[in-house]
């Protein structure tokens, strides 16, 4: 049994009724006894809740941030009309809202609410129980049970950057149609011959074809379609930092679904690998068929960054098992010395030697801001605090480039589309 408010305001009167009372003891009693056997009679006059079937339906996934409906339907089974209250339960991350509704079912008959969620967490955000309050006709008291009614949603990342795909698809298209007219070498899958012209790679003059002929000629060669990708995540503890107004690591999968997208339609085949001291995820584009994108995404969204310091020898050594043959592997990770200098370079002879390594690196403007400014001691010391860890960055990216690493430094505005750009010129180059 459940008491209402009113119940609470009936009680108040009778305290008074106590006070004034010639006999406050007898009076006390009779009130008591008056109260409760109304709740009684109130509950006992409420809808029978073993008679109510309780469902969940609505939206399975959302992107995080945005908003996803979920309904409950009720339907009553009973004989006696229901009237009370109804929550609909979440975990606070699902940040639902809406959620407690004033329901009336008649018997024999069912409704709908809607409640809306806008998550503030990735991941899967799974229902809690539905409950149920019935209240009796004179409003004192009823009855309340809780409902499993199973439902979870899936909170996708942020693609902030979705903005600019119809930009770098214009653009894909464009190097495509440069290799395909250029092809010369750009390529491994032989296309025709044709006549030698100043500026042609000798090594690509075909000897045997030259002697039937009375001109000097060139094999041609096609870009190949089934190229790799290797998605490569650092989600040690540096992921989890906060760079403007989310953490390092929801920036990274933006630019990553970015990437993802534009080596699909390319024809490229998309690997994902996470690690930090541990593998926390791996997914091997072959395998999802035409389900790859959804299936990337959704384990995108279950990423979370571990305050542990990454194994980048681990790390390559997982990208080494997933791919023998030459592709490109998207490192995204941080511009530290605790980082490159004493995890990465360890790792990176294994990497570099057999794939094209794209080291990619998000960028904090603040540190630029900071730089700058002057104003007072406090700002001198920050400025050189800034200044030296920029001189840091520029120091292991030199470093890096000279290991044969393509660096990406951009801070978080521009960081999904340099990556994307710098794939594409790794493309247009006839690198992948």
């Amino acid at each position: 049994m459940v008491g209402t408010r009113r119940a609470a305001l009936l009680a108040l009167v009778g305290v008074a009724v106590i006070v004034v009372a010639p006999d406050p003891r007898l009076a006390f009693a009779l009130v008591d006894a008056a109260i409760l056997l109304a709740m009684l009679a109130d509950v006992a006059l409420s809808a029978q809740l073993k008679n109510l079937q309780v469902a969940r339906s609505g939206d399975r996934a959302t992107r995080l941030g945005e908003p996803a409906r979920v309904t409950v339907t009720v339907r009553n089974s009973g004989s006696r009309r229901l009237r009370g209250t109804l929550r609909d339960a979440w975990p606070p991350s699902a940040g639902a809202r809406g959620n407690v509704h004033s329901v009336t079912i008649p018997a024999r008959e069912q409704r709908t609410v809607a409640s809306s969620l806008v998550p503030s967490r990735r991941g899967v955000r799974r229902a809690a129980v539905v409950t149920v309050r019935a209240i009796g006709p004179l409003g004192l008291a009823g009855r309340q049970r809780r409902f499993p009614a199973p439902w979870e949603v899936q909170v996708l990342p942020l693609f902030r950057s979705r903005r600019l795909l119809p930009a770098k698809l214009a653009r894909l298209r464009q190097v495509e149609g440069l290799i395909a007219v250029r092809g010369r070498g750009q390529g491994s899958e032989f296309d025709s011959l044709r006549e030698y012209v100043a500026g042609d790679d000798p090594r690509s003059i075909d000897w045997r074809a030259t002697a039937r002929r009375t001109s000097v000629v060139v094999r041609t060669y096609r870009a190949e379609r089934d190229r790799r990708v290797i998605l490569t995540l650092d989600t040690g503890r540096t992921s989890a930092g906060r760079v403007g107004d989310l953490p390092r690591l929801d920036h990274v999968l933006d630019a990553a679904q970015l990437l993802a997208i534009l080596a699909v339609r390319a024809g490229d085949r998309v690997d994902l690998v996470a690690h930090d001291a541990l593998p926390r995820a791996a997914l091997r584009g072959r395998a999802l068929g035409g389900a790859m994108l959804p299936r990337l995404v959704n384990t995108l969204s279950t990423i979370e960054p571990a305050l542990v310091e990454a194994d980048h020898v681990g790390l390559a050594t997982a990208v080494l098992r997933m791919s023998t043959r030459r592709a490109l592997v998207v490192l995204f990770t941080d511009l530290l010395p605790a980082v490159v200098e004493e995890s990465l370079l360890p790792a990176l002879p294994a990497l570099t030697e057999r794939h094209v390594v794209l080291l990619a690196a998000l960028g904090d403007p603040r540190v630029a801001e900071m730089a700058r400014e002057r104003g007072s001691v406090r700002a001198a010391y920050e400025a050189a605090a800034a200044e030296r860890t920029m001189q840091a960055r520029r120091r292991l990216s030199t470093m890096l480039r000279h290991r044969g690493v393509e660096i990406v430094d951009a801070p978080p505005d521009q960081f999904a589309s340099a990556v994307a750009d710098r794939y594409l010129a790794l493309k247009a180059a006839g690198r992948l």
